[in-house]
């Protein structure tokens, strides 16, 4: 089935590329380097005899984010050099800010066809390629069998969209995952779908989720109180919107009009999922009567803003220790996978989602049964669900301290990856 893939992934390239290319520009940040796209790999030092070199891929901000862990780990070791792909500008730009020290080499994942793809394995050699969560390449991972690398799949997930895909072609996807000489599952549920669709068990493990061991170093006092400072937001509570896609901005922004006309002294911090939305949410803004400010035009008027819109990318994880109360986006109906509650969760914050939460099917269930977080069904019930927890300190400390216990619980994932990752390395040979 490879030689379809090969004839069909160009075909698919013209035809999509309006779209994506629409996209980058919007987002943007992608000239930058594009030819690594095609595999014109920047210049790498020379192999080095008794250092083994990684190849490791993985996508976007959340999957870099998560494995800061064990590229300082690798790092340390000694006698371990990583190349770091990405695919998303947001990413290149996230490890090009926080890993230049631990890696090699920081470049884009070129394109899975057969020209781009050998042409980058030509110029990194790497002794083990890893590939992360959902990162399952056809023509990568043929190059990789050819070239006699193995391959580790770390963190490996697989939506409900991708599994219904895979199902619907097993006969295609069992070549590619036969592929993928070791899979580290996030779950036993990915496990048990890798399983359904014909990975080898004797290949496959389950490590648990490596983002579960995400450690969040705590805001000191001054910093949280220039954050707030430059935010403009009001004295009182705050909700935060994590990751909020469309649709979803406008419910919180009803929600805060509702729940300042209870007589709750509450602001609103919105970090939607894609900073290039700005326009839109500003426009939604305009038309609410609620005064507001865009993180990238600088630093508003203290103690003015009603909701404060964080257009930026990385700091995420800084503005969620200012929330009493974090509601997770992409949740909303129609929306149906959901973004990661984990730091929320790491950062013993009360959290709120609504029923779609598919990429976190276990996650969000357990911290629903740990009381660490609740459903809100749909717009409607987002505002009683935040009232109810505002008005209760207490409540808002059971939860938090149950979201702690939740993470503590969860933890170790790490540890597990790293093992099988070294000795893999310990197997490679010259």
């Amino acid at each position: 089935m490879l030689w379809l893939y090969r004839l069909l992934f160009p075909i698919a390239v013209l035809v999509l590329a309006p779209r994506y290319l629409l996209r980058m520009r919007r987002r943007g940040g992608y000239a930058e380097n594009f030819g690594e796209r095609f595999g014109r790999v920047s210049r790498l030092p020379p192999k080095r005899a008794g250092v083994k070199r990684v190849w490791m891929q993985a996508v976007s901000v959340g999957e870099m984010l998560a494995i800061e862990p064990i590229l300082r780990a690798l790092h340390a070791d000694g006698g371990i050099e990583v190349y770091l792909t990405t695919t998303t500008s947001t990413g290149y730009r996230l490890a090009r800010e926080r890993y230049p020290d631990l890696v090699i080499g920081i470049g884009y994942f070129p394109l899975d066809w057969l020209p781009f793809s050998r042409r980058a394995w030509a110029a990194i050699r790497p002794d083990l390629a890893i590939l992360t969560e959902g990162e399952r390449w056809p023509e990568h991972l043929a190059s990789a069998e050819r070239a006699g690398v193995r391959t580790l799949c770390i963190n490996a997930r697989l939506s409900d969209r991708s599994y219904r895909r895979l199902l619907a072609w097993r006969s295609a996807a069992g070549p590619v995952l036969g592929r993928i000489g070791r899979l580290l599952a996030g779950s036993q549920s990915d496990a048990a779908r890798f399983l359904e669709l014909g990975f080898p068990p004797g290949r496959l493990e389950v490590s648990g989720n490596i983002k579960l061991d995400v450690t969040i170093p705590p805001l000191a006092d001054p910093e949280r109180d220039r954050l707030v400072r430059a935010l403009g937001l009001r004295p009182g509570l705050v909700v935060l919107g994590s990751s909020t896609w469309p649709g979803e901005e406008a419910a919180l922004v009803e929600s805060l009009r509702r729940l300042r006309d209870s007589g709750i002294a509450v602001s609103l911090l919105l970090v939607p999922r894609h900073a290039e939305r700005r326009d839109e949410i500003a426009g939604l803004l305009s038309r609410s009567g609620f005064s507001w400010h865009l993180r990238t035009n600088g630093a508003a008027k203290p103690e003015s803003i009603d909701v404060a819109v964080a257009d930026t990318t990385g700091e995420l994880r800084q503005l969620t220790q200012l929330a009493d109360v974090v509601f997770v986006g992409k949740s909303l109906p129609p929306h149906t996978e959901g973004q990661t509650p984990v730091e929320a969760a790491a950062l013993h914050r009360p959290i709120l989602f609504g029923p779609g939460m598919g990429n976190f099917r276990q996650i969000a269930p357990q911290l629903v049964a740990a009381g660490a977080a609740r459903i809100v069904a749909d717009p409607a019930a987002l505002t009683p669900a935040l009232q109810s927890l505002l008005e209760s300190p207490a409540e808002r400390s059971v939860m938090a301290g149950r979201a702690a216990a939740w993470h503590k619980a969860n933890q170790g994932a790490v540890a597990r990856t790293l093992d099988v990752i070294r000795a893999d390395l310990v197997a490679v040979t010259g």
